[in-house]
């Protein structure tokens, strides 16, 4: 089994996240600014999901920073210590040599982090690979000290709905021809308390129900 992991996305990664975003969300789904996001944005965070090769037959939690890292703010040392403490922090190898199999999108503002996208390779899909790095935005969002995350999804997509019901969100509203391309409403959803000792013990069993059942060493 080659190594998972997540770590803030580099410039570097832009290319193969475009190519990810075009895959799961096709014309005319507008392109998403990865690069202004990343210098010029101090809102926005993403992640991505890189193999890395084979790493003694298991997959990793482990979340690799280094002095390129620009998770959305000013914070990478604190979040690279809160990740170190969670996880055993390693360095990662350099970015064009990792393939990247999936992103996540996170949108700062006061006291909410909002889950803007969430993208997986076809080829990497029905791998946990979502489940993985929603877990580690929720990680990141808790770093950040937010006190609730939100997103929207689509009525249709019933599997993107179980995944975030089972990471503690449910439907709070919908939001009426939501979606450009064909004008299908949005569920608005949110997990609450985000920062509550009950929901982070949730979020760790979480953590190792989805590590043993992948086969990723947390």
């Amino acid at each position: 089994m080659t190594g998972r992991f997540v770590r803030p996305m580099h410039l570097g990664d832009i290319p193969q996240a475009a190519e990810i975003e075009r895959e799961a969300f096709p014309p005319p789904w507008p392109p998403t600014n990865f690069k202004h996001d990343l210098t010029s944005n101090t809102l926005a965070c993403y992640l991505v999901a890189c193999e890395a090769g084979p790493v003694g037959g298991a997959a990793s939690w482990q979340v690799g920073f280094n002095s390129n890292d620009r998770p959305g703010g000013p914070r990478v040392g604190a979040l690279a210590t809160r990740f170190l403490r969670l996880f055993g922090l390693r360095n990662s190898p350099a970015p064009q040599a990792q393939p990247v199999l999936a992103f996540v999108g996170l949108w700062f503002m006061v006291d909410e982090a909002h889950l803007s996208n969430i993208a997986v390779r076809e080829s990497h899909r029905k791998h946990g690979v979502a489940e993985h790095l929603l877990i580690a935005a929720l990680d990141v969002a808790i770093e950040r000290n937010a006190a609730f995350m939100t997103l929207e999804v689509r009525p249709s997509n019933a599997a993107a709905q179980a995944l975030y019901e089972k990471c503690g969100f449910v439907e709070v509203g919908v939001r009426r021809g939501y979606y450009s391309d064909n004008k299908e409403d949005a569920v608005l959803m949110t997990a609450e308390n985000i920062c509550s000792r009950s929901f982070q013990a949730t979020l760790r069993r979480l953590r190792e129900a989805h590590a043993q059942r992948w086969g990723i060493s947390v």
